[in-house]
């Protein structure tokens, strides 16, 4: 009885309950949205976000794509679908009480370009090129700026300075890359050192629409160098925008739109660095005033259906001034640790002004034939003043962990002074005037090109060192008997270099080339490229003709893959850094460097966890001849202008690229490469004692020397010899959190060689520690298309605004960018290591308006 009762009780509970609930909240007022979220291709994409604008909450897709969303009937709201790498899509409904709907979206591409996926990119496919995102640029965790690091990702691509967008490709060196914006070639400042002087690069990675790279094996029309070119082209804006960003190492701020009915374009970016956080990171403490700055411009103007005309213009101006105080640098190993301590006095000052300028004429007369006659000029104005002394100290370290004095300096090994002076000034003019044009029949692409250039150099030369130990002069002359002052005889210096040089030449280059399509019987793809490219330098007479080719070839059993080979002569004509030698002096019997590529590689597309993926992989060989040798100070290159060498380099590249995340890309890069060299008419003698033994000056005991033999030492490694190099460029995001986004970047390069100075370049074959790197960065997008805002709030007007947090050097690594060589009392030579950059925070807001 009691029992019954209580079931009746709970019954009309549950029905008071229900009926409360239909009273006060009527399941009328509320209407459903349900459906699909696919590609273009009608693929369903899964964790898509949608939303009702301007309310919180909301769902994602399943693994289907279907989703279903409770919305408030009787009100006009806007569903908005979301989701990493694809542009925005709203629609506006308004559905009656109790009503369900069914809404399929479509989300377009807008962020994801893979190489090879887009059919603009198929055509590259055939060629020894890579597209590269531009979006990726401006998320990838940077000290410099993000063109030059995400080229630093790419298989065959190396570098080991982070404060440096320089870098080496297959075996050369920063001399031998190619960097053309909007048809027009860039080149770079001549006296900077290191990273810390560098500044910024010429590319704008704001301003960038389009970015291709390739590592060798480019077409005619592209430059003299034996390495590398990047091709990159800035966008033409249809309407008004911009971004500005800011953080702790700058700012930058840009804008571009169109008038006069959209005839006129207009592209304006400015930009500035300093790098005294970062500096002030260095093992050399002092007071570091770097000022960066650049401001960039692309205005163009369309006279008619086929006529336009552009301009591009830019001015740099990079302040670098430090004032160095001390400096301790621990090195060594566990068993051994030195300690190597510098108290500085003067101070260092530089400045590199660079004007840039280029004026295009466009004529089209036909939809397949385009023309473009260019005028460019650049200038460079640069100044390096230094003088400063360091007063070191080196010894060893207590390494006993049950000593009381572990940690500390308890031995003295070696004190002496330095003296460091340089008055260098150097301006150089560059003015050049060239036609090129590209006509497109149904199966065959025809271009061409011609070019007149002249450069003119004003190169004031003087730099001296002075080394002094415990009072004496080093080198230290003794005194000659019956001089005046015998005491005191007069010092030699270390090194002392002074000269003067002007430079007038002139070049001439020509080029053509013709692709041909061929489609065979059973729908195989062939693509064949032939070029020439001719070159006349009047500063020694030289006429160099450079064929080019390249064919690929796409089965249509398996349209996924394709195989390429490329072959060319590349000739490198010396701009001025490679005549000069380490005395300053001009070597007029100079000649062109020369580069003989062979390249075999291929692609093929495939599709894992429903996702696109490339795998790319190239071996090559580059046959070296007339090579100047040389070798690398951090960042500055020292020709050794009266040698000459021929050399190798060989290797292979792998890459993946591909949505390992899906909607964003990734890849991982790896390289494997050997370069040597073999100097002409370099030799050496091994000289032998009455014991059979090599004589070691200082080690050996029987000095007495009875027996001599000739030692060429042949092949040795360039001092661009990586064997292996490996990246990653990962990103990610939280799955129901699509605007926080993570990017990674990894880099791992074995050492570097070099050697002691004053020493011969075969002696060079000592190893640098091993590159290793990672930068992460976490971004949070906290304004995207999909947002509204009332009338009144000013972020209204802002498209996308993110605010980033990055880390550098994760995992506190302490790189080897160079070494200071240091003999202590025992004539004992020590390189100690030039660290580069610890672990630092930086943080940016990124705003686009």
């Amino acid at each position: 009885m009691n029992n019954k009762r209580y079931i009746s009780k709970l019954l009309l509970l549950t029905f008071l309950m229900i009926f409360i609930s239909k009273v006060m909240f009527p399941q009328s007022d509320i209407s459903w949205v349900s459906g699909k979220v696919v590609d273009k291709k009608n693929n369903p994409i899964e964790l898509a976000n949608i939303a009702i604008v301007g309310e919180s909450g909301g769902t994602t897709t399943d693994k289907s794509g279907s989703y279903k969303l409770q919305v408030p009937s009787n009100k006009e709201i806007i569903i908005a679908a979301t989701y990493v790498g694809y542009a925005v899509k709203k629609v506006k409904i308004k559905l009656k009480p109790g009503e369900s709907k069914v809404l399929n979206i479509r989300l377009e591409l807008i962020s994801t370009d893979l190489p090879g996926f887009e059919v603009k990119d198929e055509q590259l496919r055939t060629q020894s090129m890579v597209r590269l995102n531009p979006k990726d640029v401006n998320l990838v965790p940077s000290l410099t700026e993000g063109v030059s690091d995400i080229i630093k990702t790419l298989p065959g691509v190396t570098s080991t300075n982070e404060m440096s967008s320089q870098y080496s490709v297959r075996g050369g060196n920063f001399d031998e890359n190619l960097i053309y914006v909007n048809d027009i070639e860039i080149y770079r400042p001549f006296l900077v050192n290191s990273g810390q002087q560098e500044g910024l690069s010429f590319v704008n990675s704001s301003l960038v629409s389009s970015l291709l790279f390739s590592a060798g094996g480019f077409g005619v029309e592209y430059g003299d160098k034996m390495s590398s070119v990047l091709d990159v082209t800035y966008r033409t804006p249809d309407e008004f925008g911009g971004s500005f960003s800011a953080s702790l190492l700058g700012a930058e701020l840009d804008f571009g739109g169109t008038a006069l009915s959209n005839k006129f374009t207009y592209l304006f970016g400015a930009r500035y660095k300093s790098n005294s956080y970062l500096l002030n990171s260095l093992e050399t403490q002092g007071e570091y005033k770097p000022e960066f700055m650049d401001i960039q411009s692309l205005i163009s103007y369309k006279l008619s259906d086929k006529w336009d005309l552009s301009f591009l213009g830019y001015y740099s101006r990079n302040k670098y001034k430090v004032i160095p105080s001390n400096r301790e640098t621990d090195f060594g190993t566990f068993q051994e640790v030195i300690r190597f301590k510098v108290y500085f006095d003067g101070n260092e000052t530089d400045r590199y002004d660079l004007y840039q300028g280029g004026l295009t004429l466009r004529f089209k007369p036909s939809k397949s034939t385009n023309l473009k006659f260019i005028l460019s000029a650049f200038n460079t104005n640069e100044s390096e003043t230094y003088d400063i002394q360091g007063q070191y100290w080196i010894g060893q370290v207590e390494t006993s962990l049950g000593s009381e004095e572990f940690g500390e300096a308890v031995q003295t090994q070696g004190i002496g002074t330095y003296l460091l002076h340089a008055r260098n000034y150097f301006k150089a003019r560059v003015i050049s005037a060239e036609h090129k044009g590209t006509t497109i029949k149904e199966n065959n692409v025809l271009k061409w090109g011609i070019r007149y250039q002249n450069q003119q150099v004003d190169d004031k030369l003087r730099e001296w060192e002075m080394v002094d130990s415990a009072g004496y002069s080093i080198p230290n002359p003794s005194p000659n008997p019956g001089s005046a002052n015998p005491d005191n005889p007069d010092f030699i210096l270390k090194d002392f270099v002074s000269a003067n040089n002007t430079l007038s030449t002139n070049r001439f280059v020509a080029y053509a080339s013709s692709q041909w399509n061929i489609v065979t019987k059973n729908n195989s793809e062939i693509t064949l490229t032939a070029g020439l490219r001719a070159n006349y330098w009047d500063f020694n007479q030289e006429f160099l003709i450079a064929p080019r080719g390249n064919f690929s070839y796409k089965p249509a059993k398996n349209p996924d893959l394709i195989f390429r080979f490329a072959t060319g002569i590349y000739y490198q004509t010396p701009f001025y850094r490679e005549m000069r030698g380490l005395d300053g002096t001009i070597n007029n019997n100079v000649k062109s460097q020369k580069s003989t590529h062979f390249i075999l590689g291929g692609d093929y597309r495939f599709t894992t966890w429903n996702r696109p993926f490339i795998f790319t992989t190239e071996v090559y060989y580059k046959m070296l001849d007339n090579l100047i040798p040389y070798y690398v100070e951090n960042l500055r290159i020292r020709y050794l202008t009266d040698q000459t060498a021929k050399g190798y380099a060989a290797g292979i590249d792998f890459k993946i690229y591909g949505e390992f995340v899906k909607g964003i890309d990734s890849w991982l890069s790896l390289s494997i490469m050997q370069t040597k060299e073999d100097i002409y008419d370099d030799f050496y003698y091994d000289y032998y004692n009455s014991d059979g033994e090599i004589i070691y000056p200082g080690i050996t005991v029987n000095n007495l020397v009875t027996d001599s033999v000739r030692v060429e030492p042949g092949f040795i490694p360039r001092p661009t010899d990586q064997r292996v190099n490996f990246s990653i460029f990962f990103q990610d995001y939280i799955p129901n959190h699509p605007y926080l986004k993570m990017n990674l970047r990894l880099l791992f390069s074995t050492g570097l060689p070099f050697g002691a100075p004053d020493t011969e370049r075969y002696a060079h074959t000592l190893r640098m520690p091993d590159y290793r790197r990672v930068d992460i960065g976490f971004s949070y997008q906290f304004i995207n298309e999909g947002s509204t805002f009332k009338s009144g709030n000013p972020f209204k007007h802002f498209k996308n605004m993110w605010v980033s947090l990055e880390i550098f050097n994760l995992l506190q690594i302490y790189n080897t960018v160079s070494y200071v060589w240091i003999k202590d009392i025992n004539n004992r030579q020590y390189a100690v290591p030039n660290y580069l950059t610890p672990r630092l925070l930086n943080i940016k807001l990124t705003a686009e308006f």
